[in-house]
């Protein structure tokens, strides 16, 4: 069984060989690949609009084989109104996460993700090719500022 729990621990310390300049030249492409590896090895906790960022998340699709690139974008809501994401949606293998909030400019509370049911109180929302798009239920809170957050595959 492959173990998929690496730790992003870097040694302290590494002797180089002084003495040849090939064996160091090894052992620097080797510290660099290290290094690159357990900086890429966590979640980038960058949050871009208007345009996705890799987030460094790796997911696997029950394979060894590490799956596609996992891209973010933040979407500002003042509204129910659907809003264009503009994602290459046919690109896209699967969302890994939806999220987000909003104020009614006096209590902050959580979009509901996946539901194109209005359900009473609350607010949902879900994705189609071209939109994100709001369902308020009876009695939701007005809508006067907030985010919503998309993460998904990358298809290669």
């Amino acid at each position: 069984m492959t173990n998929f729990n690496q730790t992003p621990y870097l040694p302290n310390q590494l002797d180089f060989p002084t003495e040849e300049p090939k064996k160091l030249g090894i052992v620097l492409d080797k510290m660099y690949l290290d290094i690159a590896n357990r900086v890429n090895d966590r979640t980038i906790g960058i949050f871009t609009i208007n345009t996705p960022i890799i987030v460094g998340d790796v997911w696997f699709s029950g394979s060894v084989q590490s799956r596609q690139i996992v891209q973010r974008q933040v979407y500002f809501v003042t509204s129910t109104a659907a809003i264009n994401h503009n994602l290459p949606y046919v690109q896209i293998d699967r969302f890994t996460r939806k999220w987000g909030d909003f104020t009614d400019g006096t209590d902050w509370y959580g979009f509901i993700d996946g539901s194109p049911t209005a359900i009473a109180g609350q607010i949902v929302f879900y994705i189609t090719a071209t939109q994100i798009v709001f369902v308020a239920g009876a009695g939701a809170p007005t809508v006067t500022k907030g985010q919503i957050i998309l993460e998904w595959i990358v298809t290669t």
